[in-house]
């Protein structure tokens, strides 16, 4: 009976060993690309002191309307990588949001942003700004998001 509980221990040890290491060397599979994963927070996970100063969240001109074009925010570190959006306006209004640069050169980096990044672009059409939550898991990510198209919607102001 011992030797049946210890074999058990061992394989659960084993393979919780070969999820680790798969997670850490990035070879683990991604999630699905299906968007609606709602997981936003509900509280922000920062203080505004966490926040770099630079980031300036602008209001919409006085009208609730940006000028119409593609604007390129700036590159805004992540940590493990960098984040860089680009906005569409049309008719005034945030209409797309293209990510040209998100981390996803590590496994768990490609699970974060697959989830974070369709959420954040989401919130940000929505809303018509960059005031979006922080995205649990990816504090980071939705930190260089707000940064990086602050600096596009300033440029559409």
């Amino acid at each position: 009976m011992k030797l049946k509980q210890a074999v058990l221990a061992i394989a659960v040890v084993g393979a919780f060993a070969i999820y680790a290491f798969r997670q850490h060397f990035g070879q683990a599979e991604s999630l699905p690309t299906d968007t609606t994963v709602p997981i936003i927070s509900s509280v922000p996970t920062s203080t505004p002191a966490d926040i770099p100063s630079a980031v300036v969240v602008p209001s919409p001109t006085p009208r609730g309307r940006y000028k119409d074009g593609t604007y390129t925010g700036s590159p805004a570190d992540a940590f493990y990588g960098t984040v860089q959006v680009k906005a569409v306006i049309a008719g005034g209004k945030i209409t797309d949001i293209q990510f040209l640069q998100y981390p996803n050169d590590r496994g768990h980096s490609v699970e974060i942003n697959t989830y974070a990044t369709p959420i954040l672009r989401s919130e940000a059409i929505q809303a018509q700004n960059a005031r979006v939550n922080v995205v649990s898991g990816a504090t980071q990510t939705s930190q260089a998001f707000v940064q990086s198209l602050s600096a596009a919607l300033q440029q559409a102001s």
